[in-house]
C-alpha cells in the first residue's frame, strides 16, 4: 500500500483522501450515485442526486468482499446490516457531491466527493468534515480507506481484500497516524 493512499488530517475535524481511478468520469460518478454500483463498495440505497433530497444507505460490510471473515468482538455489532440517513447538500454532476453523515443527538458531519479528469483516469477526492473527536476521526479514516480500496479494486476488475481484517488493521494504523503524534 502506497503512503499516498492514507487519508490526511487537513484540519482538527477533517480528513481527506485522494485516489486515481480508471475513467471515464461518468463511470466513477455512477459508482457514487447509483445504488447497484455503490452497493459494490459502500452501501446500496436509492438516491435522487439533487440538493435537498434525503436518502438511506443500507450497510452490509461483511458482504462487500468475497472473503466473508467476520469482525472481531469490538465490531461484532456491525457484522449484520445497519442503515444510516443522509441528505444531499450539493450536487453538480459529474464533479461534486456533498452529503450529510450521521446526526441523531449531535450535528451531522459532512462528506464531499470531488471528481476531476486526470488524463485517462479520474481523481476522486473525499473529504469528511465536522468529525466530533479523535476517536471518530480514526474510525472514519479507517472506514473510508477500506471502502475506497474496495472501490478502486472493483473499478480495476480485481477482487478486493476482506473488509473486516482490512478495516481493523487500518483503524490501528490511523490510531498511530492521527492520535499518537499528539501524545
Amino acid at each position: 500500500m502506497d503512503d499516498t493512499d492514507y487519508g490526511k488530517q487537513i484540519a482538527e475535524e477533517s480528513v481527506r483522501f485522494e485516489r486515481l481511478l480508471p475513467g471515464p468520469i461518468e463511470r466513477v460518478w455512477a459508482f457514487l450515485t447509483e445504488s447497484d454500483k455503490r452497493a459494490q463498495w459502500l452501501a446500496p440505497g436509492a438516491m435522487e442526486p439533487r440538493a435537498g433530497s434525503s436518502f438511506a444507505l443500507h450497510f452490509h460490510n461483511t458482504e462487500l468482499t468475497p472473503d466473508r471473515t467476520p469482525p472481531t468482538e469490538r465490531f461484532r455489532q456491525y457484522d449484520g446490516s445497519f442503515t444510516t440517513q443522509h441528505q444531499i447538500l450539493r450536487c453538480e454532476p459529474p464533479h461534486l457531491l456533498v452529503w450529510t453523515w450521521g446526526g441523531g443527538n449531535e450535528a451531522p458531519s459532512e462528506v464531499t466527493f470531488e471528481l476531476s479528469e486526470a488524463g485517462e483516469q479520474v481523481r476522486l477526492v473525499v473529504t469528511h468534515r465536522r468529525l466530533a473527536d479523535d476517536d471518530t476521526m480514526v474510525n472514519v479514516a479507517g472506514g473510508w480507506h477500506t471502502h475506497l480500496g474496495i472501490l478502486a479494486d472493483v473499478l480495476h476488475g480485481q477482487p478486493p481484500a476482506p473488509f473486516w481484517p482490512t478495516f481493523e488493521r487500518l483503524e490501528e494504523e490511523y490510531q498511530c497516524r492521527i492520535i499518537s503524534p499528539r501524545n
